[in-house]
């Protein structure tokens, strides 16, 4: 309060006085402005002058940074062509000498991945970066690589024991159980197997789960047994049924003839006599033959008139009392009068 008060009176009775003073004041926040910006521009300036000098003292550095860079694209580039020129000849080798198309797709897979990784360590040496320090590199990304994919290396493992067991190849049709998995194998690769499924579905399978469960391959062997079984009824003439089967059997194109065909009764079933029938087809013609098979003997039957039944329940009732002519089943007032003959 006495301050401003303080202020006042100067300005009321001293007013060149408070001039002089404003004056000197703006002249003086001037200055400073001044200082600072010629300050500020100064610094810039000399940053600016350093990134300059600094590039007029490095120019071959970088200069001979960015050939370095162009001869290293240039490089790949070359050693891509050149690796993919040494799969062509080795694929077409493997095509001449009938190679399995399993082999021939892992070791394509395995030389494809070593040629780029000597392809890149040679351009890192070329570098300048020393080949020790990259082979240190390596076993060190190894170790660490190795415990961060374990599965990927038992997958590794698995396609190695594939190649070498060879439960499967290239288009055989195969059933992992345990998995719920089935199909065409289309492809053995490194970590994985491609299989393509009946609906033409691709199904990605790591090798791993092929080698460690149990699996099925249907189409192992040229031949294939027939097993179907089919039922007529009992008041059917049984005799008639096997040899109208028999002749079906003997006369069709895709049934190995010198193979063994039996007809025989497998079981006398709850509504029905099972007839067995067992032949041998070739693996590719399985299928068909088996649907065909199952078509002709349902018209040759309905044709010959021997009944293929449904399952039925035969029921006999027992009539409880012959003072009750039409019971008819009334099983409530049968039950009605033996109780009141206890109680009596």
């Amino acid at each position: 309060m006495t301050g401003n008060f303080f202020s006042l009176a100067v300005w009321k009775i001293f007013p060149a006085m408070a001039a002089d003073i404003t004056d000197v004041t703006d002249e003086s926040l001037g200055t400073d402005v001044q200082e600072s910006v010629s300050e500020v521009t100064s610094q810039a300036t000399e940053e600016v002058n350093q990134v300059v000098r600094y590039f007029e003292d490095h120019i071959p550095d970088i200069i001979a940074f960015g050939l370095k860079v162009v001869f290293a694209l240039i490089f790949f580039f070359v050693g891509s062509k050149l690796i993919n020129w040494l799969r062509k000849i080795v694929r077409k080798s493997f095509e001449r000498t009938g190679t399995d198309a399993g082999v021939s797709q892992f070791i394509d897979s395995m030389l494809k991945f070593g040629l780029y990784a000597i392809l890149i360590f040679i351009i890192a040496t070329k570098f300048g970066v020393e080949s020790s320090s990259v082979a240190a590199l390596i076993a060190s990304a190894g170790v660490a690589v190795g415990l961060a994919l374990q599965g990927s290396l038992s997958n590794f493992a698995g396609g190695i024991l594939i190649l070498l067991l060879k439960p499967f190849s290239v288009g055989d049709y195969v059933i992992v159980t345990q998995e719920n998995i089935e199909g065409t194998v289309k492809e053995i690769q490194i970590f994985y197997t491609k299989l393509a499924t009946v609906d033409n579905q691709t199904v990605v399978v790591p090798n791993s789960i092929l080698t460690n469960n149990s699996l099925t391959n249907v189409t192992a062997r040229p031949e294939r047994k027939l097993n179907l079984k089919v039922g007529i009824s009992y008041d059917a003439d049984l005799k008639r049924a096997k040899s109208l089967v028999e002749g079906m059997l003997l006369h069709d194109p895709s049934v190995i003839q010198n193979e063994e065909i039996r007809v025989f009764v497998d079981s006398l079933g709850e509504s029905a006599v099972v007839i067995g029938i067992r032949a041998w087809v070739s693996t590719e013609e399985y299928w068909n033959t088996r649907w065909r098979l199952l078509e002709d003997i349902k018209l040759v039957f309905d044709k010959e008139g021997i009944e293929i039944p449904y399952n039925q329940l035969t029921v006999h009732m027992k009539k409880a009392c012959e003072e009750y002519e039409n019971c008819n089943g009334n099983h409530t007032k049968i039950m009605t009068q033996t109780m009141e003959e206890k109680n009596s």
